[in-house]
């Protein structure tokens, strides 16, 4: 699978590292599946990992650098 938009040039500009843009992805993903309030009134894509990469590149996600969580 090939991403086209956003542009994974314009998607690391944003994030720092490759590693960091999946991750970051995959929650805000995961959240909107849920039910979490979008962030953009419309989007390109139609799936979650989509409209989370469009979230990102619209600078409306960011990483949280002070955000530690439990793992176990």
């Amino acid at each position: 699978m090939k991403i086209t938009y956003p542009s994974i040039d314009k998607l690391l500009s944003r994030v720092n590292s490759r590693y960091s843009l999946s991750v970051l992805a995959a929650k805000r993903a995961h959240e909107i599946q849920a039910g979490a309030p979008l962030a953009l009134k419309h989007y390109k894509s139609d799936k979650a990992v989509g409209e989370a990469l469009e979230e990102i590149a619209a600078g409306k996600v960011t990483i949280d650098p002070e955000h530690r969580e439990d793992i176990g």
